[in-house]
């Protein structure tokens, strides 16, 4: 029986030809148990062409010396904090650091609000523990301390997703580089290499403030929103599900491009509370309008135009995914959604394939 195929590849095998081609021709000055050189770390994340042609691709769109400062920061025994409104690419760029640096992205803490002390610290093994009592073979490691162990990166997503106080278990482990087991009489100290990235958003409900002591042994690099719609298109085609891609067996054309601008525009123009040509004032709306939602929206055009029609991206798939991505909570963003329908959209030459089916979607409601 053929092996199936797995949903989502880890970047360090999904890449893996670029990895080894940099590699290859890193001749940099290379921290302890680190694979690459902090340089070629950089040029794997922002993309690059090697001298003998070979093509890294970008897997960040912004400002490079964001990336260098995230990078050099994970060579001095600082921990690193990428933090920003939900969508600007932290989690994706926390991966992609730890498979450059490590070779490995898994080792990964997620972060929730029931995220017990024992996923950053160790557990037992029940069993041989009341067999045997508190012996190292009774421990079980957490990906934190496999992480120190080995001299490797730790990621923890969404950080403040937990409790404070669960939180606070990393201070020792970040100040005194060490992670001490009362109950063997032993502490595990971290090899060299080893170090942490965690993200943080605070934009979302439900987050929990990290603690000063906590948040003096991290250097916070924020990842802001694509500051033009150029750039934050790079960004979108950039991200586009392959699976979906090759499915369609094409790219996304030209006119398919510019409708995916009229998406980027909506959003930023609902983002910032006025049009891109700052005429109008608009009322914004409360949800986060991320990068990562355009990607949604447009990911879905993708499977609709591939199942359904003949594989391109269209104006009618793009809008009818629009209201469900914008509009989160009726009571504070349906109005100013439907105001920058008519106030907006009704009023631009070439958009009528998107108010006629965002007409269509709010009749229906009404």
């Amino acid at each position: 029986m053929a092996r199936n195929k797995v949903q989502r590849t880890p970047a360090e095998t999904l890449f893996k030809k670029e990895l080894k081609a940099l590699s290859k021709v890193d001749d940099g000055p290379k921290p302890a148990n680190w694979n690459l050189s902090p340089a070629s770390v950089v040029d794997y994340i922002m993309g690059t062409e090697l001298e003998d042609g070979t093509k890294i691709s970008p897997k960040y769109i912004g400002n490079r010396s964001l990336i260098e400062l995230a990078v050099a920061t994970l060579t001095t025994e600082r921990a690193l904090l990428l933090s920003g409104i939900p969508g600007t690419a932290k989690t994706w760029v926390s991966e992609h650091l730890a498979a450059a640096i490590s070779g490995t992205s898994r080792l990964l803490v997620q972060g929730t609000a029931g995220t017990h002390e024992d996923k950053l610290l160790y557990a037992w093994n029940y069993p041989i523990l009341l067999a045997k009592g508190p012996v190292r073979e009774a421990l079980v490691p957490s990906p934190v301390m496999r992480a120190m162990e080995a001299g490797k990166i730790i990621r923890i997503e969404e950080m403040t997703r937990m409790p404070f106080e669960i939180q606070d278990a990393l201070i020792t482990i970040l100040s005194e580089r060490s992670l001490p087991i009362p109950e063997l009489n032993e502490e595990v100290f971290a090899a060299e290499g080893f170090n942490l990235i965690a993200t943080a958003n605070d934009k979302d409900k439900g987050i929990h403030e990290m603690s000063g002591a906590l948040k003096r042994r991290f250097n916070n690099v924020i990842l802001p929103l694509p500051e033009s719609i150029e750039e934050e298109l790079k960004i979108v085609t950039n991200r586009l599900s392959p699976k979906l891609l090759k499915a369609s067996g094409k790219k996304p054309n030209k006119q398919s491009l510019e409708e995916i601008k009229k998406v980027i525009t909506i959003f930023k123009e609902l983002r910032e509370g006025k049009t891109v040509d700052g005429q109008t004032a608009l009322k914004k709306v409360t949800s986060t309008l991320s990068t990562a939602e355009i990607i949604s929206v447009v990911d879905n055009a993708l499977a609709m135009g591939t199942y359904f029609d003949d594989g391109t991206i269209k104006p009618r798939f793009l809008a009818s995914g629009l209201e469900g991505a914008i509009v989160k909570n009726k009571d504070s963003d349906m109005n100013p959604w439907k105001e920058y329908i008519e106030i907006v959209l009704k009023k631009r030459e070439d958009w009528s394939d998107f108010y006629k089916q965002l007409s269509k979607t709010k009749k229906t409601e009404e």
